[in-house]
């Protein structure tokens, strides 16, 4: 039986603006949408697109400790940290402080609170 990655979902409670976040970010395109702004998918040339589901309510992770556990996160290549750093914050990102800060990789979380990393793209990727 053969498989594939179809699609990534993530829960926002404001699917549309958090796929705007992510589309910029990636430099990717918002390619569908339902009429009633329940579901978003974003896609880029070679990736598996991503989709964004709007719920009622969503808890904020509070990572990397606390009540609200991470279950998932995004690792994001660039090739320079800072000006994609700079972009996040621009497009509504936290950083977030991560015990073991390098220079290779940057914590943030977007707009609806989930965690995501910057990293620089690594050799042979």
């Amino acid at each position: 039986m053969a498989t594939r990655l179809g699609m990534v979902v993530i829960d926002a409670t404001d699917a549309r603006g958090l796929a705007r976040f992510w589309a910029t970010l990636l430099g990717w395109e918002v390619v569908a949408g339902q009429d009633d702004e329940g579901w978003v998918t974003i896609r880029g040339e070679g990736a598996a697109p991503i989709g964004f589901q709007r719920v009622a309510s969503l808890p904020r992770v509070t990572w990397p400790e606390g009540d609200v556990a991470q279950q998932a996160h995004l690792d994001v290549y660039v090739e320079d940290l800072g000006a994609a750093a700079a972009l996040a914050l621009e497009l509504g990102a936290t950083r977030l402080e991560h015990p073991g800060t390098s220079a290779s990789f940057a914590v943030f979380a977007d707009p609806a609170g989930h965690p995501f990393c910057l990293c620089v793209v690594p050799e042979g990727a």
